[in-house]
């Protein structure tokens, strides 16, 4: 049975990733936070049997170390970093908030790269050796032309860089590393007014990763499977 293990599994795009995996029949791994107050995880899981809801503070690297140790034996065809913060508010030039900033970059930044190195092998192990994480447009140095956002945009840009240094440093192993922009999603981060529902957005990126091959290994998509520029 192929396996996928996503964070920030309780809401939003992660909840629906994990609905769409289960649907196919895949093993899934879905982690939050607080799985106690995951209603609707807990839910989709009582219904669906191949889904195992794990607790998991993406910013504890202890945590992080303990799950890796419980899926050991578990190969992982994808491993999705999904679990992100849109930050402190406001976040102009002159509304730096350091601690607020730094929590940013703990949660976008520095949590994939700590699931990546503590679930590589998991990944190596598997059939399709897919490492994913979520990213956005806000993030790309080309797209940059209205400002704002800092500690948004630095932490997603700073994942993209790490992302093409996992393309590089992993492809030995056959890993295929890649990072998404969701697109502008109705979720709690995009707001109400975003075109994009989270049903649309999370297919997109279903239909994408099911399709990934080496030749992907380092590229930036959207949802649609349009390529984007870094």
């Amino acid at each position: 049975m192929s396996s996928i293990l996503i964070t920030g599994a309780n809401r939003g795009i992660g909840l629906e990733l994990t609905r769409c995996f289960a649907e196919r029949d895949w093993r899934v791994f879905a982690c939050c936070r607080d799985p106690q107050g995951a209603d609707a995880l807990a839910a989709l899981a009582s219904g669906q049997k191949t889904v195992h809801v794990h607790r998991l503070d993406v910013t504890d690297p202890a945590q992080i170390n303990a799950l890796a140790r419980e899926l050991k034996d578990q190969p992982l065809d994808i491993l999705f970093n999904n679990a992100g913060v849109k930050g402190p508010s406001p976040q102009g030039f002159g509304d730096t908030d350091v601690e607020a900033y730094l929590q940013t970059f703990r949660v976008n930044t520095l949590a994939p790269l700590k699931m990546a190195e503590a679930f590589v092998e998991r990944v190596a192990a598997s059939e399709r050796k897919i490492l994913a994480t979520m990213g956005t447009i806000m993030g790309s140095l080309a797209e940059n032309a209205s400002g704002g956002y800092y500690a948004y945009r630095a932490s997603k840009a700073a994942v993209h860089m790490e992302v093409r240094g996992m393309a590089s440093d992993l492809a030995g192993k056959g890993i295929i590393s890649v990072v998404f922009h969701p697109g502008w999603v109705r979720t709690r981060m995009g707001g109400d007014s975003a075109p994009v529902s989270v049903e649309e957005s999370a297919a997109g990126l279903t239909r994408l990763l099911l399709r990934l091959t080496p030749k992907d290994n380092g590229r930036f998509y959207d949802y649609r499977g349009v390529e984007l520029p870094w």
